[in-house]
């Protein structure tokens, strides 16, 4: 059968050019194909299963006495207020694809601190980004004291990146 379709195209220089037209047209029947439905892609359900529009409250009505309040809301301090990297460094590994991040972590808190989450964002030698990476550490970082990680992987990154800033997200209390 695949011989009696090329003999209809005659010689191979119609051939060479045959090709190049149906790879357009196929490409070109791919594009125009529709997006993805919510059934193909979960993040669009979740973004549909946002909590609906709230209709705006009606004014309450006033009271004869308001009962005093002794009690202010207590903030607790975040984790994160006496945790910060120190220093930070990067490298490539793995063919040049993986992002080996080393950096040392302060803890300054009267506590423990673990579940920690580092983004790091990579950027071109021009400093245009390029990706962002997260990571989160099951390890813990006792009080008042520093911790190392070295050449932690992070992610794959592209090629030309050329330099790393990493920050940190969240911690969490350790025996919390």
């Amino acid at each position: 059968m695949a011989g009696a379709v090329w003999s209809v195209f005659g010689g191979s220089k119609v051939r060479l050019l045959v090709l190049p037209v149906i790879a357009i047209a196929g490409c070109a029947a791919w594009l125009l194909l529709p997006g993805p439905t919510g059934a193909q892609n979960p993040d669009a359900q979740n973004a549909a299963s946002v909590d609906p529009p709230v209709p705006p409250a009606q004014p309450a009505a006033p009271t004869l006495a308001a009962a005093p309040t002794d009690a202010a809301p207590v903030e607790t301090p975040s984790p994160l207020d006496g945790l910060k990297i120190s220093s930070q460094s990067w490298r490539r590994g793995g063919l040049g694809s993986k992002a080996l991040v080393t950096f040392t972590l302060r803890n300054g808190n009267e506590y423990a601190v673990k579940d920690i989450e580092i983004a790091c964002a990579f950027t071109r030698r021009d400093g245009r980004h390029l990706t962002d990476r997260k990571r989160l550490i099951s390890d813990t970082v006792e009080m008042k004291s520093r911790k190392t990680f070295a050449k932690m992987h992070v992610g794959f990154v592209n090629v030309n990146a050329d330099k790393a800033k990493c920050s940190l997200v969240t911690a969490n209390r350790a025996g919390a």
